[in-house]
């Protein structure tokens, strides 16, 4: 099973267009949004970016704020899934009750997941959802918090074996997983710029779009050690 992590920058469509071809140009794309009250119009945002991308039939997957998405009903009659951006702890929360479910429907049905931003965050087995604190220390802009103000690490989907941070060069949170990854929060981690893809499959990492991904591996001490990879370059995953 194909997998794609978006690391923000909604608008860049080449960076969706691995996901779409591993999809099927003609196919049907399902686009899971947490309703906030403007989920009719987020759609159509995503949905426009995926038809430059190629895509066939963009298919709103709408969870109100609070809800819980049901994969098996809303899955039926879709080739791929698209996980998409928002509050992330919401977003885990929504997926709460089929971390287990949804990725072995996804995988039953040979079915490609791509995540973006919140969508790739909760891709992880122990998912990074948001919080500028470490014991009260501040370890990255506390707008970038989402609403939570010491860093939580809660259960994901387990797509990928390490926790995934987004927006790392445009909102600072390359801070956040080193902390993160420095605690022993996760084994390791990968922080993804805006408008730029990790495709995972077959035990390797492949990096595409304008910027980088960062991957930030325990250094001992409490530490990490990190290195950054550009499009084109890639990494095998440790199963860790």
């Amino acid at each position: 099973m194909d997998t794609f992590l978006i690391g923000g920058g909604w608008d860049t469509a080449e960076v969706y267009e691995p996901f779409v071809r591993a999809v099927g140009g003609d196919r049907r794309i399902g686009c899971l949004i947490l309703d906030e009250g403007d989920g009719a119009a987020q759609f159509e945002r995503y949905a426009e970016v995926l038809r430059k991308a190629g895509a066939g039939t963009p298919v709103p997957l709408l969870v109100p704020l609070g809800g819980r998405f049901e994969p098996e009903a809303a899955l039926a009659g879709v080739d791929g899934l698209l996980v998409c951006g928002g509050l992330t702890p919401a977003y885990q929360e929504a997926l709460g009750d089929c971390l287990d479910r949804l990725p072995a429907l996804l995988a039953g049905r040979g079915m490609p997941y791509a995540g973006f931003s919140a969508g790739a965050a909760v891709a992880a087995r122990r998912a990074v959802v948001g919080g500028w604190l470490v014991d009260g220390v501040p370890v990255c802009p506390e707008e970038t918090g989402e609403d939570l103000a010491e860093v939580e690490v809660r259960a994901g989907l387990g797509l990928v074996p390490f926790a995934v941070d987004v927006h790392a060069a445009q909102w600072g949170t390359l801070a956040r997983l080193i902390a993160v990854v420095g605690r022993g929060a996760a084994p390791y981690g990968v922080a993804v710029d805006e408008s730029t893809l990790l495709h995972v499959v077959d035990g390797e990492v492949r990096v595409a779009g304008l910027g980088r991904a960062h991957v930030v591996r325990p250094g001992g001490d409490g530490g990490a050690l990190v290195r950054s990879y550009r499009a084109g370059e890639g990494f095998a995953i440790d199963q860790a």
